[in-house]
């Protein structure tokens, strides 16, 4: 099947490839139209000097005339249909893939974070830098925008260097987007533009449709932006979002429009480099009035944030002309020329686009400081787990119990038997005190301690992160902060005396001694005693040893005294005596002997404890929050990417 190239599409055109009767179909339409009237409404045929410039009757016609007269014909429609229609785009060197590459994963990452309307934007500037990359990179669409009366048909007309776009004294003269293209294969950019077949043109035969600077160029007059149809003002917006540069015409009266500076110029000041200001109708002004106004312009472009390509910066280009005169016109014509052949405007566009999105985006990825959980903030959060859990508590009862168990077994038999004695009409020995359960208000008080130190480690982590990124973290600590009181509550049951183990002869505390047990208790929460050092046994044996004296003593002084034994004090009573001092003095020995290792064995029972309120703690709240924090950093990285090699310094 032949393919169809764009100046073929109209139904002018279509029509003209019939028989004579289709020709005089396309020919009554035109009468009385004047020059090129056809091919603004889509009839695709005009008179100029003399003859019909339709499609391909015109340019067989033309290559004629040119064979004949010696010059280069121009190219036929076999010729065209002999070439490509569309070339793939090729992407340039440069930063722009990786750009696009991070802006993708960093939508991907944030989407489970961040709502549907504040990557709106990002992904349509993803979708169109596909769509435009899946199309033609030797082509550059330029659309030509301005308001009512300022003249951009007019000088669509002199660049394409033919009358395609109507103009006249009714507004609105355009109400559809014209496309001229230059050259073969842009058919999928017109597409794109949703610009319809009938309204797709080529440049008349001369001067203009040969310049070698213009191959490539697709040229597009766009409705007016301040026009009173709402219909025009949506394809405008439609088009400037998708087209690779634009020329701004702008007149003497409403160069200073405040809707064309507050709609479209300041929210483009990022595009600058893909964009042309033009002062048209600068032959209505005397003297040196135009240079004032253009002056001006320039210093309301500046207001905007727009960067002015002056003196070989990048930045938009200003400058004036009239495009009824033609004055001006082959300076803009050399510009857009150079532009063209750059071949980087498509690029260009979708930077500038990148930073855009990148803009709108930074108050959602850019942190106020160096958000994050410090060594510092766990330690405190450690620090108050510990105090709900009743770590220090624990310590001290562990040690207290190994002084117990010291006493006990080193202790004289009388003051354990008085000590017995004062505790068998308690309900529970002193032991079983320790046991007792948490009062309500104070059980009240632990788990209000916890809920305080997950809100604070929750407030510490997301201080200074963004909005949505301050509220995961919360959400994270929270969460994982569900059954954490419980579980506290479960390992301060379990919390006792945890059995010691020796390490170079000493006594200090080691591992528990029942398996599975986080403190060294049974199953049942009942902790188990330690046990005692190897010096204890011979604690003992002297203790029974100043007990025996003290009985020997006792028994031969009795025994004097009723006469059994002959009598002599001193000695049983030296005997007595030894007993007597001996026993205390073994026990206020073992006393001082256990201070240090009891100290020792409650600081182990408190560590251990709270390394186990840490480990909870750190399972259930920090883990989730550093998690989040990463995925944080993640999407902070890409946005780097995506805007360190920003073009606009945004």
């Amino acid at each position: 099947m032949t393919a169809v190239t764009d100046e073929d599409q109209g139904p002018g055109n279509v029509k003209g490839k019939g028989k004579g009767k289709g020709k005089g179909k396309g020919e009554e339409k035109s009468r009385g139209r004047g020059a090129w009237a056809g091919a603004s409404d889509g009839a695709g045929a005009g008179r100029k000097d003399g003859r019909w410039d339709d499609g391909l009757i015109a340019r067989r016609a033309a290559a004629a005339e040119a064979r004949e007269a010696g010059e280069s014909a121009p190219r036929t429609p076999d010729q065209d249909e002999a070439q490509p229609q569309v070339e793939a785009y090729t992407p340039a060197d440069g930063p722009l893939p990786t750009r696009l590459d991070a802006l993708r994963e960093l939508v991907g990452l944030s989407r489970a974070r961040l709502d549907r309307d504040t990557l709106a934007e990002a992904g349509r500037v993803l979708d169109e830098a596909a769509a435009r990359q899946r199309l033609s990179s030797r082509h550059t669409v330029i659309a030509i925008a301005g308001a009512t009366g300022s003249g951009k048909s007019t000088l669509f007309n002199a660049l394409a260097g033919a009358p395609i776009s109507d103009t006249g004294l009714r507004r609105p003269t355009t109400s559809q987007p014209i496309a001229c293209s230059w050259t073969d294969g842009a058919a999928g950019l017109l597409d794109r533009l949703a610009v319809p077949g009938r309204l797709r043109r080529r440049p008349h035969p001369g001067p203009a449709a040969f310049d070698e600077a213009l191959q490539g160029l697709v040229l597009v007059d766009l409705p007016d932006h301040d026009s009173a149809a709402t219909e025009h003002r949506d394809q405008v917006d439609r088009v400037l979002a998708l087209v690779d540069a634009v020329i701004w015409v702008v007149d003497p009266e409403k160069y200073a429009d405040a809707a064309l500076h507050e709609r479209y110029l300041r929210p483009l000041a990022g595009h600058a480099e893909v964009t042309f200001v033009v002062l048209n109708q600068t032959d209505r002004l005397p003297g040196e009035a135009a240079d004032l106004v253009l002056d001006d312009l320039r210093r309301l472009l500046d207001e905007d944030g727009i960067a002015l390509g002056e003196h070989g910066e990048p930045g938009a280009t200003v400058m004036s002309l009239s495009a009824l005169t033609g004055d001006g016109v082959p300076e803009l014509r050399e510009m857009v020329g150079r532009f063209v052949q750059d071949r980087t405007a498509a690029t260009r566009r979708l930077s500038a686009d990148i930073d855009a999105a990148a803009a709108r985006l930074r108050p959602v990825y850019v942190a106020e400081g160096r958000p994050g959980l410090g060594e510092r903030a766990r330690e405190e959060f450690t620090d108050r787990l510990a105090e709900a859990v009743g770590a220090a508590a624990a310590g001290q009862a562990a040690e207290r119990e190994w002084r117990r168990n010291a006493s006990r077994a080193c202790g004289t038999p009388w003051l354990r038997l008085w000590r017995w004695y004062e505790n068998r009409g308690l309900p529970g020995s002193l032991d079983r005190m320790g046991q007792a359960l948490t009062p309500p208000e104070e059980e009240l008080t632990a788990r209000q301690r916890v809920e305080q130190a997950v809100r604070i480690v929750a407030d510490g982590a997301a201080h200074g992160l963004p909005g949505p990124w301050a509220q995961a973290v919360r959400e994270a600590a929270f969460t994982g902060a569900r059954g954490l009181p419980e579980a506290l509550d479960e390992l301060a049951v379990k919390a006792g005396a945890p059995a010691p183990s020796k390490r170079g002869g000493g006594t200090e505390a080691g591992p528990a001694s029942v398996a599975g047990s986080p403190l060294g208790a049974p199953p049942g929460g009942r902790p188990a005693k330690p046990p005692r050092p190897k010096w204890w046994p011979a604690a003992v044996l002297a203790q029974v040893s100043m007990t025996l004296l003290q009985i020997f003593g006792g028994l031969w002084l009795v025994g004097q005294i009723i006469g059994v034994l002959e009598p002599g004090l001193v000695t049983p009573a030296l005997i007595m005596l030894a007993g007597v001092v001996g026993g205390p003095l073994v026990e206020w020995s073992c006393a001082a002997a256990i201070r240090g290792p009891a100290r020792r064995y409650g600081q182990d029972a408190e560590r251990r404890l709270r390394e186990a309120a840490a480990g909870c703690g750190r399972a259930r709240v920090l883990d989730p929050v550093a998690a989040e924090l990463v995925r944080y950093r993640e999407v902070r990285e890409r946005y780097v990417t995506v805007t360190e090699f920003s073009t606009t310094g945004r």
